[in-house]
């Protein structure tokens, strides 16, 4: 079993980055053991259930959930290259941990729109279709 290719309408350059994504398929040269694919699904569960955390904690004003689910966000959405949702993520976190009096909102909408384009660009890897979350 070879890893597909990143397809080029699927997930535009910016999304995920090659460079990341490459580092993973070198744990697996062969494709044998589908280590791209198998961390490609567990981050798409992942993000779906901290996304439901996030839309919660937002709904509530849960500033240390929002905290904890962008930090937790943070370093896997690195891993898979992810880079500007990260640093969104990283972004959120920051405000939060500083205890910024400044408006939270523009930034947990960058964060919650990039999620979705993430969400799109690992599914297509998966061979999966786009459906919102």
């Amino acid at each position: 079993m070879s890893t597909p290719p990143l397809p080029d309408a699927a997930a535009p350059p910016l999304v995920l980055d090659e460079q990341a994504l490459d580092k993973l398929r070198q744990l697996d040269p062969s494709g044998r053991t589908g280590v791209l694919q198998r961390v490609l699904q567990t981050y798409e569960g992942s993000l779906a259930r901290l996304m439901a955390q996030f839309a919660q904690a937002r709904s509530q004003g849960d500033r240390l959930a929002l905290r904890h689910v962008a930090h937790t966000l943070f370093s896997s959405s690195a891993s898979i290259g992810a880079l500007a949702f990260a640093q969104g993520c990283k972004a959120v976190e920051q405000h939060v941990r500083d205890g910024d009096p400044g408006d939270i909102e523009p930034k947990l909408d960058l964060m919650a729109q990039e999620s979705q384009r993430v969400l799109v660009a690992v599914r297509a890897m998966l061979g999966k279709p786009s459906q919102p979350a």
